[in-house]
């Protein structure tokens, strides 16, 4: 079974504030079994517009990605984050090939 990841860009406006996302998805992030990649660090925008934090979580299924993002934690995360934040996220599958 392919593996499902979260790939999010994010510019963070106030950063001591979101803090608080970060404490409030971190038990949706246990729950679902979620992993971190990457999660900030230097990166280099080769091609495209970049944003200044770029994460990448790694997840057992896409049906845990999905889940994980779906659940009531996240969510109450999700608005604090969409408070101090602006950026995308994507779920996707992985390849199993």
């Amino acid at each position: 079974m392919a593996k499902g990841y979260w790939i999010g860009r994010i510019d963070v406006h106030d950063m001591e504030a979101y803090k608080a996302y970060i404490e409030t998805a971190t038990p949706a992030y246990r729950e679902h079994g979620a992993r971190f990649l990457v999660r900030g660090g230097d990166h280099d925008a080769v091609e495209g517009p970049s944003r200044a934090r770029n994460v990448v979580i790694e997840f057992p299924s896409y049906a845990a990605a999905l889940a994980c993002y779906d659940s009531e934690t996240y969510q109450q995360a999700r608005a604090i984050r969409q408070k101090f934040s602006d950026g995308e996220l994507l779920i996707i599958e992985g390849y199993d090939g």
